[in-house]
C-alpha cells in the first residue's frame, strides 16, 4: 500500500489558500509577507520531492499549477518528473498540459483508494484544500506535512472541515522550530 502524504503551507488558524502569492484570494502571498525568509524551513520541500513518486492534485490546483510549474526546471524538477493524478469530476482530457509529463484523472475518492492499493512509493498532495478535506474526511491521508506560519488570517480555505467525525489520532514524527518563527510538523495518522 502506498503512503499519501498531505504536504501544506498552513496559518496557525488553519487556511491554507494562496500561500504563495495567488491572485484572487484575500490574503495572497501570507508565507512571504512580514515572514522572514528562512530557507531551512523550505528544506521540506526538496526531500519531498526525493520521497515522493506521484503528485496528487485537486483540479483547481493542478490549473493554478500545471501553467507554471513546468517551466521551473529548477524548483520542482522532482514534481515535474512524477506521474500526477488530477482529482476531478469535471476536468476533461483536452484540458490537460501536454509539457508536464504523465496526468491521469481521477473521478472519485474511491479512485484515490484504489491508486493507493497499487505498488510504488508515496503520493504527495500539494496545495488542493478541498481535496485535503475530503481525502481526510476518508481517512486516505496517512501523514502531513505542514510548515505552520506565525500569522492568523482569520479567513479562507482550512485545511480541515468542519465536519464531524470521530476524533483522528496523529503521532509527531519530527518537528523544527525556527527564527522566522515558522514550525515544521511531520505527522503520521494513527490508523
Amino acid at each position: 500500500m502506498r503512503t499519501l502524504i498531505s504536504t501544506s503551507f498552513v496559518s496557525l488558524d488553519g487556511v491554507v489558500e494562496g500561500p504563495g502569492g495567488e491572485p484572487g484570494y484575500r490574503n495572497s502571498g501570507w508565507t512571504f509577507k512580514d515572514v522572514e525568509f528562512e530557507p531551512a524551513a523550505y528544506e521540506i520541500k526538496g526531500s519531498e520531492q526525493e520521497e515522493a513518486t506521484a503528485l496528487l492534485l485537486g483540479r483547481v490546483s493542478y490549473q493554478t499549477f500545471a501553467p507554471v510549474w513546468p517551466g521551473m526546471t529548477v524548483e520542482f524538477a522532482g514534481y515535474n518528473a512524477m506521474p500526477k493524478y488530477v482529482v476531478s469530476t469535471t476536468l476533461q482530457e483536452s484540458d490537460l498540459v501536454t509539457n508536464w509529463g504523465e496526468t491521469t484523472i481521477l473521478r472519485s475518492l474511491a479512485d484515490v483508494a484504489a491508486l493507493k492499493e497499487t505498488e510504488g512509493g508515496p503520493i504527495i498532495v500539494n496545495g488542493s484544500a478541498a481535496l485535503n478535506q475530503a481525502l481526510s474526511d476518508a481517512g486516505l491521508i496517512d501523514r502531513y506535512h505542514l510548515l505552520v506560519f506565525p500569522v492568523l488570517l482569520g479567513a479562507g480555505k482550512r485545511l480541515f472541515s468542519g465536519t464531524d467525525k470521530d476524533k483522528q489520532n496523529l503521532k509527531l514524527v519530527s518537528s523544527e522550530a525556527y527564527g522566522s518563527g515558522v514550525q515544521k510538523l511531520v505527522y503520521d495518522v494513527v490508523h
